[in-house]
């Protein structure tokens, strides 16, 4: 009997995620092996046990990342005996922003973008923790970090981000730093509405959006720019598994 193509090649793809959010990671790997084709459509991903070992994550976290690739549109999940997760999508056109039709060049510009914005972002957090802020500054930063976590709707949400993420860029003082970061946020503005908004990554972002504040409203450069580069390794290991 011929070997299916994970029996050999899941070692090789799936690894023990590292850092605090897990979620995003296994999200990334396993969207990842489905879209290089390790689980071709119509195959069963292995057993939720046997990833949860693979990948050093608990069961519930599986779950919720397996969760997430049914949103994009990449498995189908039967419970009960002989269930599992099916593949159902390689990753091409079932997205709302039209993957299919994304070219090459745009991908490259994409990634080109996140790495960039790991450099950007995490730098404009260091400087505005640097600064000593006024009260206006503190009840700018206060009202942009409520405001995401009360909007509702993806569009909604993603509009509040970009306006927390800017209103931190104009506190650096810098104005190149703000052009840099109005640029990045465009094109992740792209990037996300091609991807389902997904629950437990917004999750850690609120958590994420909180302690980057309060690093900056207590002067705390070094921890803002952690937390920031933190932040931007989780959107962008999404946006790698899904898009790219």
């Amino acid at each position: 009997m011929t070997a299916q193509p994970h029996e050999h090649l899941t070692a090789a793809v799936l690894r023990p995620v590292r850092g605090h959010h897990a979620f995003e990671g296994c999200v990334e790997q396993l969207a990842t092996a489905i879209r290089l084709g390790v689980y071709p459509v119509g195959s069963l991903l292995p057993p939720e046990r046997e990833l949860a070992e693979r990948l050093g994550v608990s069961r519930a976290t599986l779950r919720e990342a397996i969760a997430a690739l049914r949103q994009a549109g990449l498995v189908e999940t039967r419970r009960g005996r002989g269930g599992g997760s099916t593949v159902t999508s390689q990753a091409r056109g079932r997205f709302t922003g039209g993957l299919s039709r994304v070219s090459a060049a745009t991908k490259s510009e994409w990634l080109d973008a996140l790495e960039f914005r790991r450099v950007a972002e995490p730098g404009a957090a260091h400087l505005a923790a640097s600064h000593e802020l006024t009260d206006a500054d503190r009840e700018q930063l206060a009202a942009a970090e409520t405001a995401v976590h009360d909007a509702t709707g993806k569009r909604a949400h993603r509009q509040a981000d970009s306006r927390l993420h800017l209103t931190i860029a104009s506190l650096s003082g810098s104005a190149r730093l703000q052009e840099a970061v109005t640029s990045v946020q465009s094109t992740l503005d792209q990037m996300l509405a091609a991807i389902p908004a997904l629950e437990p990554n917004i999750g850690h972002s609120h958590h994420q959006h909180r302690l980057v504040c309060r690093a900056i409203l207590a002067g705390r450069p070094e921890r803002a720019r952690k937390v920031m580069e933190d932040h931007c390794d989780d959107t962008a290991a999404l946006l790698r598994g899904l898009l790219v």
